[in-house]
């Protein structure tokens, strides 16, 4: 697990620093999967729903840079970075790509942050994408979700257009203070949904409206439990 992405990132919610470019690392997602996750539209769809309902939630625009676990350069005009912390004061950090430049567009999961997310994500695979995601969607779990997009040209494509002393380019003053955020409460899943005894999968809390009472569902295996 030693692939990274970095976002370099105004933060314009901090006056003290809006003019600072700061340098947030992420893991990348091919450390975890055979293949970046696929992400619907429909995720996004909710995140606007919950902006135009909620305070805490707010983007900007921002972005000024992105590189690979190469250090490749990319184009930032279809990146989008998710940054949020719920009410346990856990940090989700979140680098997604859309495969096109339209509102519709599925988009791919592409890094993620802190550490100890990216060790979730290496035990629960899917299980922890959906509920993670779902998480995001759900306002009143939250303290606050930032959902930051490009600002213009990347800086790369800005030097391509007008000719940069070396010397000022490199007088950028990059803060790395975010490259290992703490997981503060040390757990990621909710002590309301325990991990099955037979598979280890995540249970799932459903209503059983035939006998009345609610009840938890391994969809891995289809043990059960009453709640």
């Amino acid at each position: 697990m030693n692939d990274f992405f970095s976002v370099f990132t105004y933060t314009p919610w901090d006056k003290l620093n809006k003019k600072t470019l700061t340098e947030v690392r992420l893991l990348s997602l091919k450390s975890v999967f055979d293949k970046y996750p696929v992400i619907e539209p429909e995720f996004f769809d909710d995140l606007s729903v919950n902006m135009s309902k909620n305070t805490h939630y707010s983007w900007f625009e921002c972005i000024k840079r992105i590189t690979g676990p190469d250090k490749e350069d990319y184009k930032i005009q279809n990146w989008i970075f998710i940054w949020g912390m719920d009410t346990d004061n856990r940090i989700y950090q979140f680098l997604l790509q859309k495969l096109e430049n339209t509102k519709d567009s599925q988009a791919i999961l592409v890094g993620l942050a802190p550490p100890e997310l990216g060790r979730l994500f290496t035990e629960h695979k899917g299980d922890a994408i959906l509920r993670t995601l779902s998480l995001l969607n759900t306002p009143k779990r939250l303290k606050f979700l930032l959902i930051l997009k490009p600002k213009g040209l990347s800086l790369v494509e800005e030097q391509q257009l007008i000719t940069l002393n070396k010397n000022d380019f490199e007088k950028i003053d990059f803060v790395k203070s975010l490259k290992n955020m703490p997981n503060i409460q040390g757990q990621w899943f909710f002590p309301h949904n325990p991990m099955c005894p037979v598979c280890k999968g995540l249970l799932v809390e459903n209503m059983d409206y035939v006998k009345g009472y609610k009840k938890f569902v391994c969809p891995q295996c289809g043990y059960e439990r009453k709640k």
